[in-house]
């Protein structure tokens, strides 16, 4: 089934989106267990550095935007509404965000070594340099449909 029939299967249940845009992505380093995470309402929140908006000329996320999101192989797993967002910089990103995002043993000390390595290959996949000042853009979200 193509994601856009899963989106009529969505709107079928939850008409009041029907007419609302969505995008449909894959988590970076783990699509499939980053999507569990998000499906079992573990993870509620995800971090991304404004650099990629920039470069990639992609307008910022907003509150009540809602995303597929997709396992490896493209196909949905849920969807999701954002709840809040802001940007704060990498240094400042909170215990409260780290625990929300929900992955290894969801302390602030895990979540900044995981995501410096991450960071500084993404950055450097756009021939820019990280920091710890980079500003990022934190998103959380509630899961409103599985598939």
């Amino acid at each position: 089934m193509a994601i856009e029939d899963y989106w009529k299967t969505f709107v079928s249940h939850y008409p009041k989106y029907q007419n609302k845009p969505y995008t449909a992505w894959q988590f970076g380093v783990d699509p499939n267990k980053l999507a569990d995470l998000v499906k079992r309402g573990i993870k509620t929140a995800t971090t991304s550095g404004l650099a990629f908006y920039i470069a990639d000329q992609e307008p910022l996320p907003k509150v009540g935007d809602l995303s597929m999101v997709l396992d490896a192989q493209n196909n949905p797993i849920c969807i999701i509404k954002n709840t809040k967002v802001y940007q704060t910089p990498f240094s400042e990103v909170s215990e409260m965000h780290a625990y929300k995002e929900g992955e290894g043993d969801r302390t602030l000390n895990y979540w900044r070594t995981v995501h410096t390595d991450f960071f500084m290959k993404e950055f450097n996949s756009i021939n820019q340099s990280f920091s710890e000042e980079e500003i990022m853009v934190c998103e959380e979200f509630e899961c409103i449909h599985t598939f």
